[in-house]
């Protein structure tokens, strides 16, 4: 069950002038289910896109870098089911042939088209039945479909993943909206397994592609489930440039930075929810790291916790075995760390001072917390003023159950 998420409602979520979004059941793993999404782009629409730094990225991701690269894009294809990597150069063969098909429906270019695929990793990907159900996604699609496409782009998950936001920008009122997919093999390296962020705003096409890098590492790159970065990992950000305000050239005017934040807070609901909707998870933890001497060097310890499978079972068993956190602390890799600065705190009781046991510390006040199903850890290092944060989750028996059965 999902820590404090439920699922949108179709009313909450705003259409995005420009984007169309069509979902088919095409049979790809499973009869039954909506597993192919298109989204159809308006002419005159930018696209940035920003995907994992596994190695072994899966072939869509491959053909999204190129397509990305040459054309003004008008459409997006994502199937469930399978995730079309570790396939070699015949995965790459079946993307591109994804990115035909569409294209000869469309009448637009194949390099227009961008493909996504998501699901079972070293199975070939079945172009026919994507091919047969291409005509039903696209006849369906309409503006209103955000709910039907974070429903058409889920695995594991157990809920949706939707969130709109307006702001005023320039006298105009601007729509954003997002939907992303992600439960396991979350430990984004860019973005998430899958993320989907649209605006009407008028954005300059050059500021887009630092745009995208800027929101993922602002939300999706703070999100870990279980420290597996995914082949597929794909976040993509949309201005369909059609709210009625003059172009937003910076994100340091009071206009542009009203924008970027509203994207950013759209962006980091998407990541969390993701956290929230972890495989297995019961409890949702933010795990912030300050006093480090640059906001990397934080941002290592705080994974190095959020990372440990002894932290993560402590916290689903509501047992303050804290001191598997200052172990964390210490194998992090700083290698210059003084261990008798660390502070550490779970929400308001303070644990460890000083590098040891807080002498006010009652092990039934962490239990306390330990219970709740939201915790903040908070670290101090004692080694300069920056700070940052993550969010994960915890390992329940649920997740190894889902994961020893996924292809099942």
């Amino acid at each position: 069950m999902a820590v404090n998420l439920s699922a949108p409602s179709a009313d909450s979520l705003h259409p995005v002038a420009g984007v169309r979004i069509g979902v088919a059941e095409a049979g790809i793993r499973k009869a039954n289910r909506k597993d192919l999404t298109v989204f159809l782009l308006d002419e005159g629409a930018a696209v940035a896109g920003v995907f994992t730094r596994n190695r072994f990225c899966a072939a869509p991701v491959q053909v999204c870098r190129e397509h990305l690269l040459h054309s003004d894009i008008r459409a997006l294809v994502i199937n469930t089911g399978n995730a079309n990597a570790g396939t070699g150069e015949d995965g790459l063969v079946r993307a591109r042939s994804t990115c035909i098909a569409a294209a000869r429906l469309l009448e637009v270019a194949p390099e227009q088209v961008l493909p996504f695929s998501t699901g079972v990793i070293m199975e070939p990907l079945p172009n026919d039945r994507i091919e047969r159900g291409l005509p039903a996604a696209i006849a369906d699609a309409r503006p209103t479909h955000w709910l039907k496409a974070a429903e058409g782009i889920m695995t594991t998950d157990t809920l949706p993943k939707a969130y709109s936001r307006q702001v005023q920008v320039e006298g105009a009122t601007v729509t954003i909206t997002g939907i992303s997919k992600g439960a396991g093999m979350i430990r984004p390296n860019m973005a998430t397994m899958l993320g989907f962020l649209a605006t009407d705003a008028q954005i300059d096409p050059k500021l887009l592609s630092e745009l995208a890098f800027e929101l993922a590492e602002g939300s999706f790159n703070r999100a870990t489930v279980d420290g597996d970065t995914s082949t597929n990992d794909s976040f993509v950000v949309i201005a369909t440039n059609q709210a009625r305000h003059p172009v937003v050239t910076s994100f340091r005017t009071p206009a542009g930075a009203a924008l970027k934040e509203a994207m950013l807070e759209v962006a980091r609901l998407l990541a969390q929810a993701i956290v929230r909707d972890g495989e297995g998870a019961t409890k949702f933890i933010t795990v912030r790291v300050e006093g480090g001497k640059t906001a990397a060097e934080c941002r290592q310890v705080a994974y190095a916790i959020a990372h440990s499978p002894l932290v993560k079972t402590a916290f689903f068993a509501s047992d303050p075995n804290l001191g598997r956190i200052l172990a964390a602390v210490g194998y992090a890799g700083i290698d210059d760390l003084d261990q008798t600065r660390i502070e550490l705190h779970l929400d308001d009781v303070h644990v460890a001072t000083r590098g040891g046991r807080n002498p006010s510390y009652r092990e039934e006040d962490g239990q306390r917390v330990m219970k709740q199903s939201e915790i903040t850890v908070r670290v101090g290092l004692g080694r300069g003023d920056a700070a940052d944060q993550v969010w994960t989750c915890d390992f329940s028996h649920e997740y190894v159950t889902i994961n020893a059965d996924y292809r099942s």
